[in-house]
């Protein structure tokens, strides 16, 4: 049992041969992906608020220094991604950063709003209104808060990072591998394309990311709606004494990923923080969310490659590159999948009536949505990217 599993109600078993047969892979077992895929989008930080201090992250700021995106701001930044050509919305904030926050909190109630959870719903909706489908990352969620949020999401995500007790989650206010467990699952009883993934090099062991992978596949088998697993690794930067994990720890890792995971979770890494090119072989068949407009605030310090960069990553490794929608192929309806999709459709509904009507609609929203979704949609920008940096 997990750290907190118990607490949470997680019944993930994992056998031990399976885990040692995991160890055992190595890149040459593992054969490179035929394509390879990425998402356009904006970054909207709520807010840098978090109830966690994970001594990795520079992502959050301290009471009193920590900011709260206003309604107007999200507007603003959602109309440059639509005229950028973004198809996806990226909402990111730390976990139930009102509970912590005094001024957060009472900013949320001078604008109506009982928790973040709330104005999140409603900042979903505005990005549908202006043409982006929304993928959310706000941490640690029940299954009451899926069903609030996932009407307005096309897909949401949250990183397991490790299911072992490691010291970067240390402190009175700490992540736990049952929470985070939880949240997994219940994106599943609620029926949400999810994402989620590995954090390699924050002290835990190459068994603990074995099974981390495979408490993952098990909760994939158990709902089918882990569409990508992210592997990740932690980079240097000014809160963290970690060291950058080496290439020949990332290919490893991502081998692994490759090998534990059903054909249909795409392997991911983030091209701004992992020697990518290194790692293509290994599995990787998708490159992330990659923004033409904005920063990514978790990892400042590390700026997005400019699309050109990916298409030359994919030049190099000899496939082609695609876009890709938020939300993967096989979550589709058949009605909107390409031509030449070839993957195992997840049975069911999957798309609610707003996501599914923003794509179907007769604008020039739905037409770039359905574009991409075919496989038309523009591969590039005319310009380099701004500095700033990526995480999911």
């Amino acid at each position: 049992m997990f750290p907190a599993a118990e607490e949470y109600g997680v019944d993930v078993t994992i056998e031990e041969s399976a885990v040692d047969r995991l160890l055992s892979v190595t890149p040459a077992d593992v054969a490179a992906a035929p394509e390879l895929t990425f998402s356009r989008n904006v970054f909207l930080p709520l807010t840098t608020a978090c109830r966690y201090t994970c001594t990795y992250c520079t992502y959050y700021d301290v009471p009193g220094e920590a900011t709260l995106l206003s309604p107007d701001e999200v507007r603003d930044r959602l109309r440059v991604g639509a005229d950028a050509g973004c198809t996806e919305a990226l909402f990111t904030f730390g976990d139930e950063p009102d509970e912590r926050y005094t001024a957060i909190h009472d900013q949320l109630a001078e604008w109506g709003y009982d928790d973040i959870l709330g104005y999140l719903r409603d900042c979903c909706e505005m990005a549908l209104e202006e043409g982006l489908l929304p993928h959310s990352n706000p941490g640690d969620l029940t299954e009451a808060d899926f069903e609030r949020l996932a009407p307005v999401n096309a897909s949401m995500g949250v990183m397991l990072e490790t299911t072992a007790d490691v010291r970067a989650h240390t402190g009175t206010r700490r992540k736990t591998p049952g929470q985070r467990l939880n949240t997994i699952r219940a994106a599943g009883e609620v029926g949400v394309p999810f994402t989620t993934g590995l954090l390699v090099g924050i002290g835990e062991s190459w068994r603990d990311r074995a099974e981390s992978l495979l408490a993952i596949r098990e909760l994939h088998e158990r709902y089918d709606h882990v569409q990508e697993v992210i592997v990740q690794n932690v980079v240097p930067n000014e809160r963290s004494d970690f060291e950058q994990p080496s290439v020949d720890t990332m290919r490893r890792a991502v081998a692994m990923a490759r090998a534990a995971l059903p054909a249909e979770v795409s392997v991911q890494v983030p091209p701004n923080l992992s020697p990518t090119r290194d790692l293509v072989d290994c599995g990787v068949d998708d490159l992330g969310g990659v923004s033409p407009v904005t920063e990514d605030y978790i990892n400042p310090d590390y700026a997005w490659p400019a699309l050109r960069e990916l298409e030359e990553i994919a030049a190099e490794a000899g496939v082609p590159l695609y876009e890709r929608l938020p939300v993967y192929d096989r979550y589709l309806p058949e009605s909107l999948r390409r031509d030449d999709f070839d993957g195992r459709p997840a049975a069911g509904q999957w798309l609610s009536e707003p996501i599914a009507s923003a794509i179907t609609a007769g604008d020039v929203h739905g037409e770039r949505y359905r574009s991409v979704a075919r496989r038309n949609g523009p591969l590039s920008v005319d310009s380099p990217l701004p500095s700033g940096g990526s995480a999911d």
